[in-house]
């Protein structure tokens, strides 16, 4: 959730291709249902470096659909007297349900290719996402999980914040210390913001949503 502009690791080998062998991803006991994570998102710009402090929490998570949804709360926001907290829903690239280019959003597959590409671990995919978007890939044992969020709607504060939730994050997690990094996108806000998150707690959240109420 960027200011509102006016103007604008070696990861493990790949698993077999065979696509009738795809099943959904394996389950993490690091992303499931209340598991909060913390840090940071760069919203740095030409005129200042600037970075939030974040804080996620997972509210469901449907790996048969490839389907996840949540809560971004971002704290120390110049322009806003609380912690903007805002709603979001995920595409989990699993090949099945959804792949590596996005197709909405005003995202194209230059776009998708220029994001995906910023982590290490996309590397030894790339090849066959240029190809097909990977739909041929077996993603069940790979190491990471990739994402796509994007947020919904603001959950305690109005539209008039001075921040936007038009754009979406590409997202990649790390199955083995949970850990979150992330990009977003949007044509009308600073390019490749960073998001840097850790697990809090394994899974028992050290903040609440609870007072606020989602639609």
């Amino acid at each position: 959730m960027p200011v509102r502009v006016v103007e604008s690791s070696t990861p493990a080998q790949v698993s077999g291709t065979d696509p009738g062998n795809r099943s959904q991803l394996p389950p993490s006991s690091l992303l499931g249902a209340g598991q909060a994570f913390s840090g940071t998102q760069n919203v740095s710009n030409q005129q200042k470096e600037e970075a939030w402090r974040v804080n996620v929490q997972i509210q469901g998570i449907d790996l048969e659909h490839g389907y996840l949804c949540g809560t971004m709360e971002a704290l120390n926001v110049p322009m806003a007297d609380t912690p903007v907290i805002t709603f979001w829903e995920g595409e989990i690239v699993d090949g099945k349900n959804y792949t590596f280019y996005t197709g909405k959003w005003e995202a194209t597959r230059e776009d998708d290719m220029r994001h995906w590409s910023k982590f290490p671990s996309f590397s030894p995919l790339q090849g066959q996402v240029e190809s097909d978007g990977g739909r041929q890939l077996d993603l069940n044992n790979y190491p990471y999980i990739f994402m796509r969020w994007k947020e919904q709607y603001f959950v305690n504060v109005g539209t008039d914040c001075g921040l936007t939730i038009a754009g979406f994050y590409y997202v990649c997690f790390s199955c083995s210390d949970g850990s979150i990094s992330g990009f977003y996108y949007d044509p009308n806000s600073s390019p490749f913001q960073k998001l840097e998150l850790k697990t809090v707690n394994e899974g028992r959240s050290g903040f609440s949503f609870s007072s606020y109420e989602l639609q």
